[in-house]
């Protein structure tokens, strides 16, 4: 498979146009609703773009790029030739949800978090696959390969379970940092202050075997009196305190395992 059309203009679909574009696949066209977006997404990726689904142009695979609540609607609703693939992009959206007119459906899911305008190295990104033909996957594999250094099967089970990970590792860990950012300011300061902490937290989990080998702080020490401390400094936020409280206990809980 060389010939590629991704449906979508969000940051997902933006990452794949620059990726496919500086690969060896050739990138024929951006399918989206939304005219500006398919614009600026084509012309980053150099490539053409429409709006009109009677305007499709015709490809070896289809990657459909789109929100998790959108997959089946939008790839239902194109007239996707009979002789391609289509795939799409979501970690938690099961392979049925494709229309089953054409001659392979897959799951291809880059594990990443994607912002408009930010590059990515895409060779660096792991891959999830998945298809309903077992004669086509070494098909698909190649193609993904175009793309990735690495990449992995996974069913819809399994691709649940590594997208519900991603949610943990980057979301919630994410908002963590939105809320020390607000405590920080309450002191006077901008998060610019904690972004070395953030940097090495970040490294020195990238470097062990296990996160869980450089857990510290004051609940790993199971130090209270801090604990009672930090709460008090909460005040009348119960939300942040029933979070600070369970997570604390549950650092304590899974480090005595250990």
């Amino acid at each position: 498979m060389k010939r590629v059309v991704i449906i979508g203009s969000g940051n997902l679909a933006e990452a794949l146009a620059r990726a496919v574009a500086e690969s060896n696949l050739q990138l024929v066209q951006i399918y989206a609703r939304n005219a500006e977006r398919a614009r600026a997404v084509a012309t980053l990726a150099a490539t053409r773009w429409t709006t009109q689904p009677a305007e499709l142009a015709d490809a070896d695979i289809y990657l459909v790029a789109v929100s998790d609540r959108a997959v089946a609607e939008v790839a239902a609703a194109l007239p996707l030739p009979a002789h391609a693939c289509v795939a799409h992009t979501a970690g938690s959206v099961p392979l049925d949800v494709l229309p089953g007119r054409c001659a392979h459906r897959a799951v291809f899911y880059p594990m990443q978090t994607f912002t408009k305008g930010r590059r990515v190295d895409f060779a660096q990104i792991p891959i999830f696959l998945e298809c309903d033909d077992e004669a086509f996957y070494p098909e698909l594999e190649a193609f993904a390969r175009q793309l990735s250094q690495t990449v992995i099967r996974a069913d819809s089970a399994r691709r649940a379970k590594i997208h519900l990970a991603a949610v943990f590792a980057c979301n919630f860990a994410n908002h963590m940092y939105v809320l020390g950012e607000q405590i920080a300011r309450s002191a006077g300061l901008d998060f610019g202050v904690l972004k070395p902490l953030v940097r090495e937290t970040a490294e020195k989990a990238l470097d062990a075997a296990s996160p869980a080998n450089v857990q510290t702080g004051p609940a790993v020490r199971h130090d209270l009196a801090t604990q009672e401390r930090h709460l008090r400094l909460l005040g009348d936020d119960m939300q942040l305190k029933e979070i600070y409280t369970t997570i604390s206990q549950h650092i304590w809980e899974t480090s005595r395992k250990r």
